[in-house]
Parts: structure tokens; C-alpha cells; sequence
């Protein structure tokens, strides 16, 4: 039928324009792959899978030019989905290795990432790991929230601490970061005469002391 010529024309031209031919003539044969990040929050993130910095762009989202930092090796790659039937998964990227100094820092300056745009893009990488043409986007999800852990060292090695973002592939961002303490002493910093947590490790433990205090 002629209709679906046409719809089939519209797919093809469609893919021609979304995949470059650079970047299928070099997947048609040995090639290196770069998969890029990008995050949008103020200032914005950019960090690619590799040890060196490279610029680029993602069209319609970052200047062609922007810096996508090395991240490193990338391990551990988790399934991307996409929202389907209105069920939205949630997947976590994470940085490990990080001593517990520098990952406090990166915590303490990061901005605000809850309902920020996150977005993955890939790309073909020539023998000097350029990209062979503009970052092709495949997924987008939106931050929930970031987390940090530290498994246990024993002896002599040294501690590390591994940064991780929750991320969710539909709209709604119905994760939360595990609640914190908050103690006597913290409360009393911006309250001195509230007595209102002095029993909150208390609490932590199961115990359910008399009220009032």
C-alpha cells in the first residue's frame, strides 16, 4: 500500500538523520565505543567512560566543544529501560575507588539533583579517541537522589568510598535517600533550649521513652 511506503520512507530517512553515517560506517566495522553522561543540574555534568577529556557535543542539549570529563573504566553497566505502560525503572550509576576525603568534598559542593535531567549518549571514537561525529542520545531519566557507601577495610588497606545516583527512566522520582540521624547535639546547634531529640539515639534503638522529656 502506498501509506505504508511513505510511513517506511519516514523510518528510514528518520535513521539516517538520528545515526550519522560516520558513526555506522564505524560500527560496521572494529570500533571503539564512548558512552557519555550528561546531567543537568547548575553547573551541569559531563563525564564520559575513558581516562582523558574530551570535547563534544550532545545536539540540541551541550555546545558542541563542552569538556566531558574521564570517568574511568566503565564496570558493572546497568540495564537501561524505558517507561512502558507507566511502570518506570530505576537504575544507579556510580563512581567507586574515591577516598572518604574527596568524596565528602564532592558531597558537600554537589548541587541540588532531585528531577534533573539525565541523559546517555554514545558515539564512535577515531584511533586518537575523538569522537567520529555528535553524541547520539538513546536514554533519558530523570535524579532522585545520590548516595555514598564504604565497605569495611581490614588491615592495611586503605578505605574507599563509592558515590552512586539514582536514576529513574519515567517522571516521577518515588525513590528517597535513607533518612540520617538527627541528634541532641544537632538540634541544640540551631535550638539550645529544645530538648526535643535528647532521646533520639534512644529511639534508633527501639526503645520508646516516656513523653513529654
Amino acid at each position: 500500500m502506498a501509506w505504508m511506503d511513505t510511513y517506511a520512507a519516514q523510518i528510514g530517512s528518520w535513521r539516517a538523520d538520528y545515526v550519522s553515517a560516520e558513526v555506522i560506517t564505524s560500527m560496521s566495522s572494529s570500533h571503539q565505543l564512548g558512552i557519555f553522561f550528561y546531567m543537568a543540574t547548575d553547573p551541569a555534568l559531563h563525564i564520559w567512560m575513558g581516562v582523558n577529556d574530551i570535547p563534544a557535543g550532545i545536539d540540541g542539549v551541550t555546545a558542541d566543544g563542552t569538556v566531558f570529563l574521564g570517568g574511568g573504566r566503565l564496570l558493572n553497566v546497568p540495564s537501561l529501560e524505558v517507561l512502558c505502560n507507566g511502570q518506570s525503572g530505576s537504575v544507579s550509576f556510580g563512581i567507586s575507588g574515591i577516598d572518604p576525603a574527596t568524596a565528602a568534598e564532592v558531597m558537600a559542593a554537589m548541587p541540588p539533583v532531585r528531577g534533573k535531567q539525565v541523559m546517555i549518549a554514545l558515539t564512535t571514537l577515531d584511533q586518537y579517541y575523538q569522537p567520529t561525529a555528535s553524541l547520539i542520545p538513546v536514554w533519558s531519566g530523570t535524579a532522585s537522589h545520590p548516595s555514598e557507601e564504604s565497605a569495611v577495610v581490614a588491615g592495611e588497606d586503605n578505605p574507599n568510598v563509592t558515590l552512586s545516583l539514582a536514576v529513574i527512566s519515567g517522571n516521577n522520582t518515588r525513590s528517597r535517600p535513607s533518612g540520617s540521624l538527627w541528634s541532641s547535639a544537632h538540634q541544640k546547634a540551631l535550638y539550645p533550649t529544645d530538648l526535643g531529640c535528647d532521646h533520639t539515639s534512644r529511639i534508633a534503638r527501639g526503645v520508646a521513652p516516656a513523653w513529654p522529656f
